[in-house]
């Protein structure tokens, strides 16, 4: 059963087996973020002073549309971001030549990110029940635009925020802030990837839910806790102390919560429209 069938003709497997077909889809897998990412080697300028760069710079998207805010509310310039007073540096030999490939190969993976979750939809795919597959239909999409709009949203949100409070804080106006590269490239990536993965929050209540692990009266029990968790982590990803940039990392997460629990709803109650017409 389950993991021991191959595809739908029913025919067993064994561990070994199942080995060797993962393995072929983690090839594959990993073959596709090579090429992606040798494509972005020699797309130095666009990957680094576009993308990785621009949210040093106080014209990004991002501090523009603070700047709106800020009017808006009449506030004045209080939430306008005019300078990011910290430069970059590289202090190894090699510094940038292997940042370079590092970049390279993690911007690979986030693009590759739909390929890379249909080989492993293809893997598991298997070992579900023909309904199952049928609920599951649409997943690798689904998990695929949560993940990239996890992504913009840590790049767009989380990074412009936690870059202008970290590389713009002093302790005394004796100490100039500068930024070694690798650390600045560390920040924007880690917080880029791992947004992405947040935001499959959804993907994962709805395989727990088929499972048996979790259910909306849960999430809904227990809302109150979630919304102060979500808070506890908006301010941990967000260093900057100001509630009005906490409020904007919070309130997506807790829209995710509530989307989480109506698609918890959504699986209860096919599985009980199931048992009904049984």
């Amino acid at each position: 059963m389950g993991l021991f069938n191959k595809g739908k003709d029913n025919s067993e497997m064994s561990f070994l087996e199942h080995l060797e077909a993962l393995r072929w889809h983690l090839m594959r897998s990993v073959i596709a973020v090579l090429l992606i990412a040798i494509c972005l080697f020699f797309y130095r300028e666009l990957v680094f002073d576009y993308f990785l760069f621009a949210p040093k710079h106080p014209d990004f998207w991002t501090y523009r549309m603070l700047c709106l805010l800020s009017d808006y509310l009449n506030m004045g310039d209080a939430l306008c971001i005019k300078e990011l007073p910290f430069d970059l540096i590289n202090t190894e030999l090699s510094g940038q030549f292997t940042m370079h490939i590092w970049v390279s190969f993690v911007a690979g993976f986030i693009l590759a990110a739909p390929y890379v979750l249909w080989e492993i939809w293809q893997f598991v795919k298997p070992a579900l029940h023909d309904k199952e597959r049928k609920y599951s239909k649409g997943v690798v999409i689904y998990s695929s635009l949560l993940f990239f709009a996890g992504v913009l949203f840590g790049y767009y949100v989380i990074v412009p925020l936690s870059i202008n409070f970290l590389g713009s804080y002093q302790v005394s106006a004796d100490v100039k802030n500068m930024i070694a590269m690798d650390s600045f490239v560390s920040t924007v990536t880690t917080i880029t990837f791992a947004s992405g993965l947040v935001f499959e929050l959804p993907i994962v209540i709805y395989f727990l839910t088929q499972i048996g692990l979790m259910t909306p009266q849960f999430m809904r029990t227990y809302r109150k806790h979630a919304t102060v968790i979500i808070l506890i982590v908006a301010a941990i990803i967000t260093p900057s102390p100001d509630v009005t940039s906490q409020l904007l990392v919070a309130f997506p997460l807790y829209l995710l919560y509530e989307l989480s629990i109506y698609v918890s709803m959504y699986v209860v109650k096919k599985a009980e429209k199931e048992r009904s017409s049984s």
